[in-house]
């Protein structure tokens, strides 16, 4: 009698068991809210040599032919009437790549009193003209920092000149000129300025 009495305890406890189970909601797992990750993009840092001279003519863009940057520089007016008076005006305005070595007016002075004439007897010899003129130019882009110093450097003409790491050119009879502006960029090519003429043989 008392085993029926506790199998049937056993029985009840059971069913209320289950009975509570039904009876039980689902519990949904949590849910974890979404992490959106944003990572910051670093640009790399520009490290600029300060051995490195930055040009600031490099980043303009050129407007004006190397006969135009002449003409509109108050510094060589005797360099623009001598190419004008030896027609050589034109072809430093046709496309092309060249480099001037531009005597200033200053620069005229000691050839006028070494040759006894007046700026305008200069202008007048063109056949001398001709001859000296083209001797400044050389047929190709030649940045400041791209001197090949200590190198013979054919000009137009023909004959060489070459400079020294102190930035002296030396010509064909052994006068020199100092270079005083650079990289003044052109439509068809780049002019350095320079504080005397040079002379081919």
């Amino acid at each position: 009698m008392l085993k029926k009495t506790l199998l049937s305890l056993a029985i009840a406890t059971t069913a209320l068991s289950l009975a509570a189970c039904n009876d039980t909601e689902t519990v949904a797992d949590p849910v974890e809210p979404e992490v959106t990750t944003t990572e910051e993009v670093v640009e790399p840092e520009v490290v600029v040599d300060p051995a490195v001279e930055v040009d600031p003519m490099a980043e303009t863009m050129a407007t004006q032919s190397i006969a135009e940057i002449a003409a509109g520089n108050e510094n060589l007016t005797i360099l623009t009437a001598a190419l004008q008076a030896a027609g050589l005006d034109t072809m430093m305005m046709d496309a092309g790549t060249y480099t001037v070595f531009a005597p200033t007016d200053d620069a005229f002075a000691p050839v006028l009193e070494k040759l006894g004439v007046t700026k305008e007897e200069l202008l007048a010899n063109t056949d001398l003209l001709k001859k000296v003129l083209p001797y400044h130019v050389v047929p190709m882009v030649v940045k400041a920092a791209d001197i090949p110093y200590g190198t013979d450097i054919e000009t137009v003409n023909g004959a060489t000149i070459s400079i020294s790491d102190a930035n002296v050119i030396t010509d064909a009879i052994g006068g020199t000129a100092n270079i005083t502006g650079t990289d003044i960029m052109a439509t068809n090519g780049v002019v350095h300025t320079i504080d005397a003429v040079l002379m081919p043989e």
